[in-house]
């Protein structure tokens, strides 16, 4: 159902004016499958998906998503599931309003709304586009859910989405995992960050101020030193303090926000 993409990333790091926010990351991760990259707050995490999806630049290493190259060519391939801080849903809003805002620019047909009730059901949501509920009405797992829904509507070939296990229960965790196993075996590819992962293909980010090496217990090599300044929630000051992206995403290391 899903044309999914490799992505094969070494030695990816990025460093900014406060130290590294990620470091000599590799990543092999075959079309159709899912990985999981495991860190605390503040370990990277976050931007390193950014990366992957071709929404920040790295400072160094290589990145290949597909048979693109270039943060602008990858883009075209992923989307991102919800990214606290990035592409926040709006709550005064609906699920119907944002699905008509991200529903493939295609004729108002039947074959237009299939698409948007199938990309809802993929996503474990009642396949209902004309669902009247505010955001700010759906719980934690919802929203992720809907995120999902939203990024599949591009058809892409890599979807990426943050913080998984954030403010769910156990069982909550357990659902969404199963949900995204199973887009893997439809043919996407999928990364998602967590805090911890049990997943065979786990690329594992050491916590801030920790020592490197490589991660031998999941065979991908993934090393990092995260901003050990970075305040609880470390993700977020990392993303305001380090390399941002803007519209377009070609914001580069060394760069002022405005």
């Amino acid at each position: 159902m899903f044309d999914g993409v490799g992505v094969r990333a070494a030695g990816l790091s990025l460093r900014g004016e406060r130290g590294w926010v990620y470091r000599d990351v590799g990543i092999e991760a075959e079309p159709g499958s899912l990985t999981a990259v495991a860190g605390q707050a503040g370990s990277g995490r976050t931007s390193l998906l950014l990366t992957l999806a071709g929404r920040m630049r790295p400072g160094s290493g290589t990145l290949t998503v597909g048979r693109y190259t270039t943060p602008r060519a990858i883009r075209s391939v992923a989307a991102l599931g919800l990214f606290d801080g990035v592409n926040d849903l709006d709550g005064a809003l609906s699920v119907r309003e944002h699905v008509r805002e991200r529903v493939p620019r295609l004729p108002r047909s039947r074959g237009r709304r299939e698409w948007a009730a199938d990309a809802l059901a993929l996503a474990g949501l009642e396949p209902d586009p004309r669902d009247r509920t505010l955001i700010r009405d759906l719980g934690r797992e919802r929203r992720i859910r809907l995120g999902i829904a939203l990024a599949l509507l591009d058809r892409p070939g890599l979807l990426v989405l943050d913080d998984v296990d954030a403010g769910l229960a156990l069982d909550g965790r357990e659902n969404l995992w199963a949900t995204l196993r199973d887009l893997a075996e439809r043919g996407l590819t999928v990364v998602a960050s967590c805090t911890e992962s049990d997943l065979p293909l786990t690329v594992r980010l050491p916590c801030p101020g920790a020592a490197t090496g490589p991660d031998t217990t999941t065979g991908v090599g993934a090393t990092g030193i995260a901003d050990t300044r970075a305040l609880p929630g470390g993700d977020r000051r990392v993303e305001r303090e380090q390399p941002r992206t803007v519209p377009g995403g070609e914001r580069k290391d060394g760069e002022q926000e405005r």
